[in-house]
């Protein structure tokens, strides 16, 4: 476990700082919001979870003063025990004007509440936990939804990544719907012969990409393999699965790829999706998350009818024999993450003006 971390208001790294006790203001001044988060990507590590420190890090740009509170709680109740107890001293309205918690179970942390909570749900959260071994939805992931449930309800606010996860929470608290956003100046096209190079891949050779652990069950690359094997046996094509390697790497398998096939049995709003729209990479994706909203009026995309193998493979073809890139980044623009973060900030603001408000009508 780490210590609270201050996002930077420059650069790409965040550095270690114990937050300093503060006196409570006497005017306005930058919101302070402690993060919490039970995932944290490393500097230099492959992770999928780099949306949440880019945030952080937008917040911070934004004038907003983050720490972050990063644990790992690896399922494990005392591990969260141990966190809570470390935490809790931190929530103090001295020190700061409301909780950011990511991911439901993180903020157990900041119950019973002492301080505004604010909850970012991102998917398995609220939906489940799928087994990798069994494919199915899993105790520990009942329970974790049960959490996720409990902290929504004690919630000031609700973030949802995607418009579907609405109909998986009951609250009083208002639900805003924003998506994880992009670093758009990170995710955009290099010449595909160039991509192809750096990763010593065939220049002449039909790409599929697969982006996840092929291990996973939820992700079902199974799935996508027996899709590329149909495909090829009328247009030779190569699965290529881009997993454990760095951020900076993506960008450029998704310019050395022709298709990006998305066959996942459940996703929030996958981040893999919104990035290849960025890098103009036609898309073909069953009907998961926000999907099917992602790729509408995207010409060159196609969202599959059904889940069979042979329909992917369909797609697939259409797609490599059309050939060329599409024009997916106007399609994300409005994801453009500095957009996103006045949304979230204004969703902070919000919660301080009712609570204000409440405050008032009390006294």
């Amino acid at each position: 476990m780490k210590r609270a971390t201050r996002a930077p208001t420059t650069g790409p790294r965040a550095r270690s700082a114990t937050p300093r006790r503060q006196q409570a203001r006497a005017g306005p001044g930058p919101l302070r919001v402690l993060m919490i988060t039970s995932e944290w990507p490393q500097p230099g590590a492959a992770a999928t979870t780099n949306f949440i420190r880019r945030q952080a890090e937008f917040l911070s740009a934004a004038g907003v003063s983050v720490d972050v509170f990063a644990f790992k709680g690896h399922k494990k109740p005392l591990n969260y025990l141990a966190a809570w107890t470390r935490v809790w001293p931190k929530l103090d309205a001295a020190r700061y004007d409301l909780v950011h918690a990511q991911f439901g179970q993180s903020g157990l942390l900041a119950l019973p509440r002492r301080l505004p909570l604010v909850v970012t749900l991102r998917g398995s959260d609220l939906l489940g936990i799928v087994s990798d071994r069994r494919g199915r939805h899993t105790m520990q992931g009942r329970l974790l939804q049960g959490a996720t449930r409990l902290v929504a309800r004690n919630a000031d606010a609700v973030i949802v990544v995607s418009e579907h996860m609405r109909d998986h929470i009951k609250t009083r608290a208002p639900i805003h719907v924003i998506p994880s956003g992009l670093d758009l100046e990170r995710f955009k096209a290099i010449p595909q012969a160039e991509a192809r190079r750096l990763l010593g891949f065939d220049p002449d050779a039909k790409l599929v990409l697969f982006v996840g652990r092929a291990h996973q069950a939820r992700k079902r690359y199974a799935l996508a393999e027996k899709a590329v094997g149909i495909l090829s046996e009328r247009l030779p094509a190569k699965l290529v699965v881009a997993w454990g390697v760095t951020q900076d790497k993506i960008p450029v398998y998704m310019s050395a790829a022709d298709v990006l096939v998305v066959t996942s049995m459940q996703e929030g709003s996958p981040n893999v999706v919104k990035e290849a729209l960025a890098c103009d990479l036609p898309v073909v994706s069953v009907a998961v998350g926000d999907v099917p909203e992602r790729l509408r009026g995207v010409e060159g995309t196609e969202l599959c009818a059904d889940e069979r193998p042979e329909t992917i493979a369909a797609a697939l073809e259409r797609v490599l024999r059309r050939g060329g890139r599409i024009d997916g980044r106007s399609a994300v623009s409005n994801l453009d993450e500095k957009l996103l973060t006045e949304r979230v900030v204004e969703v902070y603001r919000s919660v301080l003006r009712n609570r204000r408000s409440r405050s008032t009508k009390k006294s």
